[in-house]
């Protein structure tokens, strides 16, 4: 059986599915399987997928009713444990694509390093190749705590990563959210004494312009606010200031981009309880802020006049007297 399973949620790709797979299959590291998973895909993709599985052993092809990319990873986490006893896992979704050298990169890192978790780098890509320096495909060890803090997004992301299968013993992605990454990825690393870091760009992540990040805002984007929420009560859990500081930190940031997405966007006359609802967070979230010392970050000052206005002449006072 292969070493590696490596797992790609299909839904409404036909323009870059082959090159995803493409890049999978023509990876120098061969032990390993390809899960593809066509969730209910309304096009060509259920139909290119069962082409792959029958042109290469090595492929594998799940169809299910759309039930978005959590339950299209859950699926084929799931045929992993039933199915197959590879030791290792990887997620790469179906409009990204990998370097040649990622598998083989990534588990010859994770075995040097004795761990259950290896990261490579990514960039994100119009559609060029990433460019990837030998210095930078040498491993390094860092702690879970020092990569989250220093490679956020890095860390944040499920993809770019090799885990091991028993990783996933116990955990699996929240249904229906998006930004699922957000509740998961961090208690996987969290798990970890170490991982180990290729910095290079292995991993290319494509800008899509129709991707499901990508699209006009929708309040679906603050679902990422409950694993925020579920972030800074682990990391308070931990009894790390540290990481409790900076999670509401980020969380205050990624609140007022929202509230100017929103404002922003072309449907914003439909969106009014929507922005209500950003606006009465950012004002909970601005004295939180500021009992946490998050003073290294705010947001525009106009924006927070807006809110509490004694306090924003009280920190632009702050910040004379300080320089």
């Amino acid at each position: 059986m292969p070493q590696i399973s490596v797992i790609v949620p299909v839904y409404r790709v036909e323009a870059y599915l082959d090159r995803c797979v493409t890049s999978i299959l023509n990876q120098t590291f061969r032990d390993l399987e390809l899960i593809l998973v066509d969730d209910g895909s309304p096009d060509n993709c259920g139909a290119l997928c069962d082409a792959y599985g029958r042109a290469d052993s090595r492929v594998r092809v799940i169809h299910q009713k759309n039930g978005g990319l959590s339950a299209a990873r859950n699926a084929g986490i799931d045929w992993v444990f039933a199915n197959s006893d590879s030791q290792w896992l990887t997620f790469i979704d179906s409009d990204d694509w990998v370097h040649p050298e990622m598998l083989r990169r990534l588990l010859d890192g994770a075995v040097r390093g004795q761990v259950r978790i290896s990261v490579c780098g990514y960039g994100e890509t119009a559609g060029e190749e990433p460019t990837v320096l030998p210095e930078s495909l040498e491993p390094e060890r860092w702690t879970p705590k020092a990569f989250y803090l220093d490679r956020f997004i890095n860390a944040t992301i499920a993809c770019a990563k090799l885990y091991h299968r028993s990783c996933f013993a116990e955990c699996r992605y929240p249904v229906g959210k998006l930004h699922e990454d957000e509740f998961l990825t961090y208690r996987l690393l969290f798990a970890q004494e170490a991982l180990v870091f290729l910095p290079a760009p292995l991993y290319a992540y494509y800008q899509n312009p129709e991707g499901i990040t990508k699209t006009t805002w929708s309040p679906g984007r603050l679902d990422a606010w409950e694993a925020y929420e579920q972030q800074i009560a682990f990391f308070r859990k931990m009894g790390d200031q540290e990481l409790v500081r900076f999670r509401v930190r980020e969380y205050l940031e990624n609140a007022v981009k929202n509230l100017s997405a929103a404002r922003e966007a072309p449907n914003a006359d439909r969106l009014t309880g929507e922005i209500r609802k950003i606006r009465r967070r950012i004002k909970h979230l601005i004295p939180r802020a500021w009992k946490q010392g998050c003073v290294d970050f705010w947001p525009d000052f106009e924006l927070l006049y807006e809110y509490y206005p004694f306090l924003t002449r009280a920190y632009r006072l702050w910040l004379e007297l300080r320089g």
